[in-house]
């Protein structure tokens, strides 16, 4: 349980982390003065000692330039203006200040010599330096990665909860996961009870369409299953040519009936045994086609032209391949007017290609064409193409003023 909201302690977390980095820099610069300061003095301590007892001040002031070094009286002619000067190669600093003599000005001369640190010791702490830079920024570092750690512990405690539900196969208990109770009543805990209620939403719709669709499945195919005995029966009687006619009417829309039945369950499973992971042969399955529909060319004096390039076996769920098969072939056939060109049903490795041609020219019917999507042709196409999005393949439909074209590819 947290008492404070999300942003009010990354808030809290950054000042305290910047807060801390402060304070550490603070007191390394402060250590850094001190030390320099106590390390100049011992220095000059030390240059005092060797030349006891004939001691000697290395700060001295001269008003003539004649009374200076002999290194620093050219410079010292030029007129230069007031404030510091350095030369390192004569290991001296001077300061420029007026004077009332007849230059109007004077030198205060320090001889650093044996005072200042020889070049390798300043690479000596230049090093210490370094290191204590590095340090307090791996530290500083480390601490604002636990500090934010621990900030945003809620947030990554949620997703870790949500990451281990499989949206795929959603139970009626993945929604108590989360617990939403636990995250208190900021950001994150709306946020995790929005989470727990739409994942019990979702959990009771899934269980809602299971229970439908199992249901649905026996409660429709009971009706067509005893029609169809019902017609095994009569076609066992002696029939007139005209109740023959009438018999095979009723079997072609049951049948059509159980296609249709078929097809809705297989759109509204949302999981369906593993069915969606068989391999199948394509051929049969799309001679079982052409032989359901192939009632609808009576009268239509039109030639079927089925072209096999390939014996193609894919993966998907047969019977949903089927059903978008069934779709293909018969509004090819059921859309096609007497006298039109033929119809052409191409087979390759990779996919199924059903041609209507518009008139009776028959060059190039095995070209192929660019299949592009298009809404509406015959019914079933926006099943056909839910179908195909469910297993993986791709569904095109192509039309001009010579063909229509439909690709079915895997």
């Amino acid at each position: 349980m947290y008492r404070r909201s999300l942003r009010t302690r990354v808030a809290l977390a950054f000042a305290l982390c910047v807060a801390v980095l402060s304070v550490a820099w603070g007191l390394a610069f402060f250590a850094a003065i001190r030390l320099t300061e106590d390390h100049v003095l011992q220095r000059q301590l030390e240059h005092a000692a060797k030349r006891y007892p004939d001691l000697t001040t290395n700060l001295r002031g001269y008003d003539q330039v004649e009374l200076l070094p002999a290194s620093l009286r050219e410079w010292a002619q030029t007129g230069p203006e007031q404030g510091l000067y350095e030369f390192n190669s004569e290991e001296l600093h001077v300061a420029v200040v007026p004077s009332d003599n007849e230059q109007g000005r004077a030198f205060v001369v320090f001889d650093v010599a044996g005072i200042e640190a020889a070049s390798s010791e300043d690479w000596w702490w230049l090093l210490i330096i370094s290191s204590a830079v590095g340090t307090l920024g791996t530290l500083g570092f480390g601490l604002g990665v636990v500090v934010m750690r621990r900030s945003i512990a809620p947030v990554a405690h949620l997703a870790k909860m949500v990451a281990d539900i499989d949206l795929e196969h959603l139970s009626a208990s993945d929604h108590k996961r989360i617990e939403a109770h636990r995250f208190g009543d900021d950001e994150v805990g709306v946020l995790a009870d929005t989470i727990e209620k739409t994942l019990e939403r979702i959990s009771e719709f899934v269980a809602r369409e299971r229970y439908f669709t199992d249901s649905a499945s026996h409660e429709l195919r009971t009706p067509i299953t005893v029609i169809t005995g019902a017609l095994e029966l009569l076609e066992q009687s002696d029939l007139s040519a005209a109740d023959n006619k009438v018999v095979d009417r009723v079997r072609r829309a049951t049948l059509d009936m159980k296609t249709t039945i078929e097809m809705f369950l297989c759109l509204s499973r949302e999981t369906d045994d593993g069915l969606y992971d068989k391999r199948f042969e394509v051929v049969p399955l799309l001679n079982q086609a052409i032989e359901q529909q192939r009632h609808l060319l009576r009268g239509k004096s039109l030639d079927l032209d089925t072209v096999h390039r390939a014996q193609p076996t894919i993966w998907g769920h047969p019977q949903a391949f089927s059903v978008v098969v069934n779709n293909l072939v018969r509004n090819a056939f059921e859309h096609t007017l007497a006298g039109q060109g033929p119809i052409t049903i191409l087979i390759r490795e990779h996919e199924l290609l059903i041609t209507n041609q518009m008139s009776g020219n028959t060059e190039d019917r095995h070209t192929e064409t660019e299949a592009s999507s298009t809404h509406g042709y015959g019914l079933g196409l926006g099943i056909v193409q839910r179908l195909c999005e469910r297993n993986g393949w791709s569904f095109a439909l192509h039309t001009d003023d010579e063909r229509v074209a439909t690709r079915l590819s895997w």
